[in-house]
C-alpha cells in the first residue's frame, strides 16, 4: 500500500484543523516556538562556540539576535519605552514581571549589553535550550536548596561587580498571567543591596489580548514595555529590604496596569499618578 497518499491526508486535515480551530492553531504555535527554541539554540550554540569558544557573557548578544527574529514569524511588536536607561554602564540588578514561556522574546527584544540572567536549574538539563543558556552565562540556581542558592548569590553579586555584568531577573519567582503581579520574592533585592548597585524595573504589558491559555488565544499583537527609573541602594542594608521590594511592587504594578489598560482592584483605571490599590 503507498504511504504518501496517506501521509498527504493527513497533513490536509491538519491544516484543516488549524485553519477552523483556534485551539488547534494555538497549539501548532506552541509547538512551532518550542520547535523554533531547541533548534535556534542548536544554531546559535554553534555560532557561540566558534565565536568565542565557550562560556561568555559576550554570547548573549548573539542569542539575543537569533530570538529577536521569532516576532516577525509570529506577528509581535515591541512598543518600547525608556530603552535608554538600560544602557548604562555600570552593574545593576534588573527585574521584570513574568508571563509565559513568550517572556524569552521581550527578554531579549530589549537585552543591553553584558547582562546575564539568573534561572532556576532544571533548565540546565533541557537539551540544547540549557546549553545555550549556560554558553550565555547564565546563573543556575537550585531553589529546593536555599543554602545552595545563597552561595550561587554571593558569587554573582562579587562577579557583577568585577565584571560589571547587569542582572536580570523575575523577582516573582514564576510565571504569572492572572491580570495582576505576584508578591516579589527577596532574592534579586538582596541581590542589590549586597552589591550597593540599583535596581532598574522592567514592566510588560499584559498579554492577555493576544496569549491566552485558557482560552486558547494565540495571535498577533503589540507588547508595550517601559524601563522605570533606576531605584538606588547605596548606603541601605538587609533590613531595608523589605521597604525596597514594597516601593518596587507598587510602581511596576502601577505600570502594569497602565500599560495593559486594565482596571485596579478598585474598579480605577491606573495612570501614571494612580496608587495601586493595597
Amino acid at each position: 500500500m503507498e504511504l504518501w497518499p496517506w501521509l498527504t491526508a493527513a497533513l490536509l486535515l491538519l491544516l484543516l484543523l488549524v485553519q477552523l480551530s483556534r485551539t488547534a492553531k494555538f497549539y501548532a504555535k506552541i509547538s512551532l516556538y518550542c520547535a523554533l527554541c531547541f533548534s535556534v539554540s542548536l544554531v546559535a550554540a554553534a555560532v557561540c562556540l566558534l565565536r568565542h569558544g565557550g562560556r561568555t557573557v559576550e554570547n548573549m548578544s548573539i542569542i539575543s539576535w537569533f530570538v529577536r527574529s521569532f516576532k516577525y514569524l509570529y506577528g509581535l511588536r515591541f512598543d518600547v519605552k525608556g530603552h535608554r536607561k538600560l544602557t548604562v554602564d555600570r552593574p545593576c540588578v534588573i527585574v521584570s514581571n513574568h508571563q509565559s514561556i513568550l517572556d524569552m522574546m521581550g527578554l531579549m527584544e530589549i537585552l543591553p549589553q553584558r547582562c546575564v540572567q539568573i534561572a532556576k536549574r532544571e533548565l540546565l538539563f533541557m537539551g540544547p535550550v540549557g546549553l545555550i543558556m549556560y554558553l550565555g552565562g547564565v546563573f543556575f540556581i537550585n531553589r529546593q536548596r536555599s543554602s545552595t542558592a545563597m552561595t550561587v548569590m554571593a558569587e554573582v553579586g562579587q562577579r557583577m561587580t568585577q565584571e560589571n555584568l547587569k542582572v536580570w531577573i523575575y523577582p516573582e519567582g514564576t510565571r504569572n498571567s492572572n491580570g495582576d503581579l505576584l508578591p516579589f520574592k527577596k532574592g534579586a533585592f538582596y541581590l542589590a543591596v549586597q552589591a550597593q548597585v540599583p535596581i532598574i524595573p522592567v514592566v510588560y504589558s499584559s498579554f492577555s489580548s493576544f496569549y491566552n491559555p485558557r482560552t486558547k488565544r494565540f495571535t498577533s499583537g503589540t507588547i508595550k514595555v517601559e524601563v522605570l527609573d533606576a531605584i538606588p541602594t547605596s548606603g541601605l542594608t538587609v533590613s531595608d529590604i523589605p521597604q525596597l521590594m514594597d516601593t518596587c511592587h507598587k510602581a511596576m504594578r502601577t505600570t502594569f496596569f497602565h500599560l495593559s489598560n486594565t482596571p485596579q482592584e478598585n474598579g480605577a483605571t491606573a495612570g501614571p499618578g494612580a496608587q495601586p490599590a493595597q
